[in-house]
């Protein structure tokens, strides 16, 4: 999750994200926590498991579980007490609001929009995701519920 955050910091400007994403690691399920495991075997009831990883933001380890739900992705950031801390889930562009559609495109400019998620915190919807191709480079936008720009990425 966080190395699709830093693409879309870097291709900001910004460059504060750069060290959180450089720590991640790909790693194995037996390597999770027993916090961690119980988890990903709840959040991954009926679903295919591609890999995990593992990365410290702030001085804390966090643990990412990969999976393909129903022929989309799924991907759950996991703290190290086995807290769901994000959920990011792939989402068909046309089940989208023709708001939320428009604010995407309208962030993405000349990009395609190559797929859109939908990100949960604290088990609550907070915002929309789209990667994006502008001229081969990939990039990521995101706007809040109504469709509208956020004060600040999720």
């Amino acid at each position: 999750m966080k190395a699709n955050l830093f693409v879309a910091f870097a291709a900001s400007g910004l460059l504060l994200a750069g060290t959180a994403s450089a720590q991640e690691k790909k790693i194995e399920r037996s390597d999770l926590r027993p916090a961690v495991e119980k988890t990903v075997a709840a959040q991954s009831a009926g679903a295919t498991i591609r890999g995990f990883s593992t990365e410290k933001e702030k001085g804390q380890t966090f643990y990412e579980a990969e999976m393909t739900v129903n022929g989309h992705s799924k991907d759950v950031l996991i703290a190290a007490d086995g807290t769901v801390v994000e959920v990011e889930e792939q989402v068909a562009l046309d089940s989208l609001s023709p708001e939320v559609k428009a604010g995407l495109q309208a962030k993405a400019g000349k990009g395609k929009i190559l797929k859109v998620e939908s990100l949960t915190k604290k088990d609550k919807l907070v915002a929309y995701e789209a990667q994006v191709d502008t001229n081969g480079k990939k990039s990521e936008v995101q706007v809040g519920l109504d469709g509208k720009p956020l004060d600040h990425e999720e």
